[in-house]
């Protein structure tokens, strides 16, 4: 039996499948390539395409013994989101209810979707854990949640069972080196810093020093891309074993400011990194950290690497030895 990963060449999807096939599972992928790499996928069997064509997700099905799905392809800026709420309804929700129409159709009962923080909106307490407000407060948050809904329902109606993974911060990079992170353009700030140590921008910005945080600049969660594989390793296979459709925080439990980043990085690459002060962006909540509790005790999850030190010597690893990044 195999898993099938849609979205599996891109930045966690990629790692999720390096992830699984150490375990030793049958992965196939399905990805469009608009965003992920093929040269990520280090010869993995995939499928070019589109999880809006039904056709090759019933041939997909139909060739493979498939019995298990980690869901992966969506779009995902959220500045993007507010200005094309359309295009990311249509790409997330409609896609992702083809997607599971199909497994409905062919009887896969199982499905580990890539969820978000961004569901909860602006928070009202930190940690946030599972129980609390689910408030988006852009379009792409939104549309994770009408997913997660689209899955509830799905359980009540044709007992396909889920598992919703909302998590923080992605950071890091494969600790052997073979894969890593590689957006166009980037927006994740651990990537921009280390572009500008290899030269590749003259500076990065930090938007806003005056919030109410210790250094004033904004607090996130980063959690190792690897850990976050092992998440949906242990989400799928306790759905395999016949557990109930339910929801997981991802974090690290510990945040780090932006200004904290910034002099990780130059530790880690002994650069100089030019930062300049910007205005705020709208819409940044000061901090945002993640109790992840529950999948620690439920999932026997047990993050590797915590360390923003070893996230970040992971990634500039990477970073040295692909500096245009995946063979485009």
């Amino acid at each position: 039996m195999a898993i099938l990963v849609t979205g599996g060449a891109g930045y966690i999807g990629s790692h999720t499948v390096l992830y699984l096939k150490e375990q030793g599972e049958d992965v196939i992928v399905l990805d469009n390539l608009s965003k992920g790499y093929s040269g990520a996928l280090l010869g993995t069997l995939s499928y070019k395409g589109d999880i809006h064509d039904e056709s090759i997700l019933d041939e997909i099905f139909n060739t493979h013994k498939i019995n298990s799905v980690i869901h992966f392809a969506a779009s995902s800026l959220v500045g993007e989101s507010v200005s094309y709420p359309l295009s990311y309804y249509e790409n997330n929700v409609i896609g992702t209810h083809r997607l599971v129409k199909k497994m409905v159709e062919h009887d896969v009962k199982h499905i580990v979707f890539s969820s978000t923080a961004a569901t909860y909106g602006e928070p009202n307490s930190i940690p946030i854990e599972e129980t609390d407000p689910t408030i988006p407060t852009n379009p792409y948050g939104e549309t994770k949640l009408a997913i997660e809904k689209l899955l509830k329902w799905s359980d009540q109606a044709y007992g396909l069972k889920s598992v919703c993974l909302r998590y923080f911060n992605a950071a890091g990079a494969d600790p052997a080196g073979r894969i890593g992170e590689d957006h166009d353009p980037e927006t994740h700030l651990i990537p921009i810093v280390l572009q500008a140590a290899l030269g590749k921008r003259e500076s990065i910005k930090i938007f806003g020093d005056d919030y109410d945080t210790d250094d004033g600049t904004c607090v996130r969660d980063y959690i190792h891309v690897m850990d976050l594989a092992q998440a949906h390793y242990l989400a799928v296979k306790k759905l395999q074993e016949g557990a109930a459709s339910d929801v997981y925080n991802l974090g690290n439990g510990k945040g780090f400011s932006v200004n904290q980043v910034v002099e990780t990085c130059k530790k880690v690459t002994g650069k100089t990194i030019n930062a300049e002060l910007a205005p705020r962006r709208m819409g940044d909540p000061a901090v945002l950290i993640a109790s992840s509790e529950k999948a620690k005790r439920e999932l026997g999850w047990t993050p590797q690497y915590q360390g923003l030190e070893v996230m970040v010597s992971h990634a500039w690893e990477w970073h040295q030895n692909n500096e245009d990044g995946f063979e485009k």
